[in-house]
């Protein structure tokens, strides 16, 4: 069994009588106290970042004080420990304090010498552990920027809302369009919380067939429905101790929404065919790339799942409004792309900035992905067009001059604005801030036309 951290003081002799005599002076003192009589076992019983501190005779049978601390300073070389010594051991306790002892105390000696060394050992645990977690806050923060990357307003937004939640208990939903990153962020919440030691399972419910789906989720006995020859362990099941990552989950039958409710509630999990209430140490992260307040409105989804899955909501901002993002983002994947390859990085160039920066990147970040990794292959990459970027834009890792550049740009400058105006020569021309003559030889040499040109007429008049 595991020490309680609120134990301050683990106390080992083998002599009950000053065992006794010492655990009274603590505990008058205030501090919570364990008594033990041998040391044998205890590393095992301590975490690695249980605040207390130990204090242990030298001899004793079985393990011996000096033991002890080679097997605790194993473990946790900043864990403080006092060592208790007879007049003849002195020498003993010097060569402890040379191996990393936090004090030593000669027998005979008085009550005030104990508390005055516990006291100031316990302020040193206390100031490791909170250097502890401030190394481990950073790391986690230095973390989430690697793999959440990004410096606008709303990425900085996010990552401050998974630091935030992943040392909860709290069950989260994730929100967000195709391909923004919602498995990253689950992972993410994860890694940074106390459940990272657990398992990981991460299952698309919309990738599952309406057969099989409950079978997969809650598991089922021998003989539930037909095929079914052996016990078979669900996801939730599966997940137990850890995280399980639920995505789409719009796209489950009403059915299994009540069971998933019931399980969420409950924590516990019926496998099909079975009677046995299994329970589950579980957190559940769901992702929608819908609107699921809509959907439930709509009769696709219950309203009472919804509203227990939206107590801890965290919207994914889509790539369109990441601004500068894109740029990084792209320059991060086209970078790791070469390193795999073993290629030399590329640097894009002011032109292929601008085309990045107006694509709208309706697949997101995993667009952007297989975008940087054509890019950094050397291979010509035509970003698609799109009702909110009409302009095919053609980016190649050995781009021309800057003429051709600027020229490249100023072709898909116009082409986007004249489909956005809707062919209106008196709206591009103040869009674009040109004369109407300029505006006209631009379109030609660019070998650009209006779709509609009694438009254009109209507004020449």
């Amino acid at each position: 069994m595991s020490i309680d951290n609120q134990i301050q003081v683990v106390l080992i002799d083998d002599d009950p009588h000053l065992r006794q005599a010492l655990c009274q002076t603590l505990d008058l003192a205030g501090l919570k106290v364990l008594t033990l009589g041998e040391a044998q076992g205890l590393t095992a019983r301590l975490s690695r970042d249980w605040p207390g501190v130990v204090v242990s005779d030298i001899r004793m049978p079985g393990m011996d004080g000096l033991e002890l601390l080679r097997e605790l300073h194993a473990q946790d070389p900043e864990l403080p420990v006092l060592l208790i010594t007879g007049h003849g051991d002195v020498p003993l306790a010097v060569q402890a304090m040379r191996t990393g002892a936090y004090d030593f105390l000669e027998k005979p000696f008085a009550s005030d010498a104990l508390l005055d060394s516990v006291r100031r050992a316990l302020a040193l645990r206390r100031l490791v552990l909170d250097n502890r977690s401030l190394r481990l806050a950073l790391s986690d923060r230095q973390q989430l920027s690697t793999r959440l990357v990004g410096h606008s307003p709303q990425m900085l937004r996010l990552r401050e809302q998974i630091g935030a939640l992943a040392a909860t208990k709290a069950d989260v939903l994730i929100l967000g369009e195709t391909g923004a990153g919602k498995e990253v962020v689950a992972r993410a919440l994860h890694d940074l919380s106390n459940r990272r030691t657990g398992p990981f399972v991460a299952i698309n419910a919309g990738a599952l067939a309406e057969s099989v789906v409950e079978s997969e989720l809650f598991g089922h006995e021998p003989g539930a429905f037909t095929g079914a020859q052996k016990r078979r362990i669900g996801k939730f099941e599966f997940a137990n101790g850890g995280t399980l990552f639920l995505d789409e989950i719009e796209s489950m039958s009403l059915d299994v929404q009540v069971k998933l409710l019931r399980l969420l509630q409950e924590r516990v999990v019926e496998r099909l065919g079975g009677n046995q209430l299994i329970p589950l140490d579980i957190r559940i992260i769901a992702a929608t790339k819908e609107d699921l307040r809509q959907a439930a409105d709509q009769g696709r989804f219950r309203a009472d799942l919804y509203y227990r899955l939206n107590v801890a909501p965290l919207r994914i901002p889509p790539l369109r409004e990441r601004g500068e993002d894109a740029l990084m983002l792209f320059q991060h994947f086209a970078d790791e792309a070469s390193t795999r390859h073993g290629l030399p990085m590329k640097e894009l160039q002011p032109g292929q900035r601008a085309l990045l920066l107006r694509h709208s990147w309706p697949g997101n970040v995993r667009e952007l992905q297989n975008a940087a990794e054509r890019f950094a292959l050397g291979l010509e990459l035509a970003l698609d067009s799109t009702p909110d970027n009409p302009s095919t834009s053609v980016l190649t890792s050995t781009p021309g001059g800057l003429s051709e550049q600027v020229e490249q740009f100023e072709k898909s400058l116009i082409a986007a604005e004249l489909a956005r105006t809707h062919n209106s020569m008196r709206s591009l021309a103040e869009a674009l801030g040109v004369p109407r003559k300029t505006l006209h030889d631009k379109l030609r040499k660019h070998g650009l036309n209006f779709a509609d040109s009694s438009n254009s007429h109209a507004d020449d008049e």
